[in-house]
């Protein structure tokens, strides 16, 4: 199951889902994150001046231990409220990402548009994109990508989508960004042909994002390619 920023939960849903122990390691841990906050000195990502730059917040344990505590089906949306109540600086989340499991890297990609780290974070955006976990690839191409990715490396990162078969509903902001995108359209028609000359079937949603192409005042893309079937759900969340 792939996982979007609207499917994860709010502090009061969790607080109706969790147990007694699990509600009370979630307190403890967004106390402990919403600490660190509080002593972030104003430079985003500068270390407080009492501590260890080998150090980690004790939050940032809590981040990696959240499913053990909270249960795997809430770990990203208990993930996301450290992210957001410790206000993660750049060190923070690009450390987190590149230490993490897949599921911690997915959270981070998850959240980062509600972090105030400007297009700063977009490496780890680019990351996401060059692999092939479909949970990863599907996140990263979040309200974040969005709001900071050029039009160029949007582009790719919706023919990504289709390559690995993420749905393109995952792509957040689609339809504004794709609509009236010329380039967007001939990318997709040369991938449709080479599917096609393959003799591999088009992606149907292919046909819903070349449609969105077309400028706001016509009805749709002239003439898209005929689309087969669509393709079977991707990877499984473990």
């Amino acid at each position: 199951m792939l996982t979007s920023p609207d499917s994860l939960k709010s502090r009061k849903e969790l607080d109706a889902e969790l147990g007694g122990a699990a509600r009370a390691w979630l307190d403890e841990a967004l106390a402990e994150a919403a600490h660190d906050a509080a002593r972030a000195p104003a430079a985003s990502g500068t270390p407080h001046p009492e501590a260890s730059p080998y150090a980690s917040p004790s939050w940032e344990l809590r981040f990696a231990a959240a499913g053990r505590h909270c249960g795997q089906e809430n770990a990203d949306s208990v993930r996301s409220l450290l992210l957001a109540e410790a206000r993660a600086p750049l060190s923070s989340v690009t450390r987190l990402y590149e230490q993490g499991t897949a599921a911690e890297r997915r959270a981070v990609l998850l959240t980062l548009h509600l972090l105030d780290l400007g297009d700063t974070a977009l490496p780890l955006i680019e990351d996401a994109l060059r692999a092939n976990d479909t949970r990863l690839v599907a996140a990263a191409v979040g309200p974040y990508a969005a709001d900071h990715l050029d039009p160029h490396a949007w582009r790719h990162a919706v023919l990504k989508c289709l390559f690995t078969e993420v749905p393109v509903a995952a792509v957040a902001r689609l339809a504004d960004r794709a609509r009236g995108d010329a380039e967007l359209a001939r990318m997709l028609d040369d991938f449709a042909a080479e599917r096609t000359a393959a003799g591999r079937p088009v992606p149907e949603d292919l046909r819903t994002v070349l449609a969105l192409t077309a400028p706001a005042d016509e009805g749709g893309h002239p003439a898209g390619p005929t689309a087969a079937p669509a393709a079977p759900a991707p990877t499984e969340e473990s």
